[in-house]
């Protein structure tokens, strides 16, 4: 018996794909007579599954009161404390690998989310203090502004020479401008114009008031990420490669004005 074709019969009855026999028969050089019982053959064998058995772990009990203290912002050891007292009698290491594995898988969640929903998101960051000479030799230090969407991979570039709140404003709102529409939810990084204060732990975060305020006015959702996170890695990649392509320029523009121009051509 031919194993390989056996073994390709066992995927199609496995997909429940009916083969076409004289294709496969060509394709192997045997007779499609052999193809056929060969796919008859593969239907009579039964998968052989192995049932997990189920068992409850140490843990099971306690794994959404764990969640819960985690996105409160609450250590592992904190949590692993504070179950015990609730009847919890594994290790801190089980309760540990689950938080980690859980904010992973968060993470996770929130990539695919911003990567794959069209109109959802955008992304805000800076390249801050980039010095460039101009062709009579004086330095010139300013911060690179980036509005990415990430679905379409559109994005709004813009050269600033502070980074204050007033100046963020007016950037997002050329922003929503040159991409004609404002977005359900922007993800920022840890600003200082954005957060008043920012944790390491998911949820955990203070917005200011003013920036809270212009949010809810232009009509989004600000959301605090990490930097270096998935979510980001798209601005940063951009950023990356906005820089880059700006080397050449340098001692190569004459004003400020003239490379704001090369810059939006990026």
């Amino acid at each position: 018996m031919r194993k390989d074709i056996f073994e390709r019969m066992r995927f199609f009855v496995k997909e429940d794909i009916k083969p076409n026999f004289s294709q496969i028969a060509r394709q192997y050089g045997v007779d499609r007579r052999t193809a056929k019982t060969l796919y008859d053959k593969a239907g009579q064998v039964k998968e052989v599954v192995r049932k997990k058995r189920n068992i409850h772990g140490k843990l099971d009990d306690f794994k959404e009161i764990v969640k819960l203290k985690y996105e409160a912002g609450c250590t592992a050891m904190a949590i692993y404390r504070f179950i015990q007292k609730k009847g919890y009698t594994g290790g801190y290491t089980l309760v540990k690998t689950f938080c980690r594995n859980y904010k992973q898988e968060e993470i996770k969640k929130a990539t695919i989310r911003v990567t794959h929903t069209i109109g959802l998101s955008a992304q805000v960051d800076w390249k801050e203090e980039v010095k460039l000479r101009d062709k009579y030799g004086k330095v010139h230090t300013f911060n690179i502004f980036l509005y990415v969407l990430p679905y379409s991979k559109l994005k709004f570039i813009s050269l600033t020479m502070d980074k204050s709140q007033d100046t963020l404003f007016e950037m997002l709102y050329k922003a929503f401008q040159y991409t004609n529409g404002v977005p359900k939810e922007i993800w920022f990084d840890n600003m200082a114009t954005v957060v008043d204060h920012h944790s390491s732990y998911p949820g955990h975060v203070k917005f200011n008031e003013k920036f809270l305020s212009f949010s809810k006015d232009a009509g989004f959702k600000a959301i605090a990420c990490q930097p270096y996170r998935p979510q980001t890695k798209g601005v940063v990649e951009s950023l990356a490669r906005t820089t880059s392509r700006l080397a050449p320029y340098d001692g190569e523009f004459k004003t400020l004005k003239e490379l704001d121009g090369i810059v939006d051509e990026m």
